[in-house]
């Protein structure tokens, strides 16, 4: 390949090594990304379902409660399920918890009753926008390394690199554009710069974040 021809001559970096040494919290770190729970309060457990049902003469009573409605319909919001799938979610889940006597309302009694409640039914469409008046604002920061003679200088005169560091605070909303910007010293954290950041959000002009984010500037 032509840009291995010359290298020999070339100026090679050591790669940086990192030290690892909890090998055992490390790897389970990682394979906790990938778990998931699901937490059910008691009271709503105990008072799942009304297995004895009474009749007045003016119809039965409900067999399951409106807590009961609310949070199947609260873990379908979280996991973006359709009604029959969300039934067959939540069967599952109640067989893994082992509690076989408890069951799943049927779907079509859960769109009967969330519609008696006034909860609303999303869609989950692709072309629905979310509410206008909702802002979501997502605050993450950036290193920025400035130094004064390059990399290429420092390796080959064996000099010090006399370099610094800043921090870029971004807030992005949910558009995945960016709406205001702070630079700051590398002691400043995220938390320090939201109030600024956010005053700066409801003001600014939206910049598509595929704009170039220098990494490197120049100390002149």
């Amino acid at each position: 390949m032509p840009y291995k021809y010359n290298d020999a001559k070339r100026h090679h970096f050591k790669k940086h090594t990192y030290a690892l040494n909890n090998y055992r919290e490390y790897n389970l770190a990682l394979k906790q990304r990938g778990r998931f729970d699901i937490w059910i309060s008691d009271a709503i457990i105990n008072h799942w379902q009304h297995d004895e049902r009474v009749d007045d003469g003016t119809g039965s009573s409900v067999k399951y409660p409106d807590t009961t409605i609310e949070a199947c319909h609260y873990i379908r919001l979280v996991y973006k399920l359709p009604l029959r799938q969300a039934q067959g979610f939540i069967e599952n889940l109640l067989m893994k918890l082992g509690m076989d006597n408890l069951q799943c309302p049927d779907y079509t009694l859960l769109s009967k009753r969330l519609k008696q409640l006034n909860l609303m039914v999303p869609r989950f469409r692709k072309h629905e926008r979310p509410d206008g008046k909702i802002a979501a604002i997502a605050i993450n920061l950036t290193g920025l390394k400035r130094f004064g003679k390059d990399e290429w200088h420092q390796e080959k005169h064996k000099v010090n690199a006399k370099r610094s560091w800043r921090k870029a605070h971004f807030s992005v909303d949910e558009a995945h554009f960016i709406q205001g910007a702070v630079l700051t010293d590398k002691n400043t954290m995220d938390d320090q710069v939201a109030s600024p950041s956010l005053r700066m959000s409801s003001t600014s002009v939206p910049v598509p974040t595929k704009c170039m984010i220098p990494m490197r500037c120049t100390k002149h």
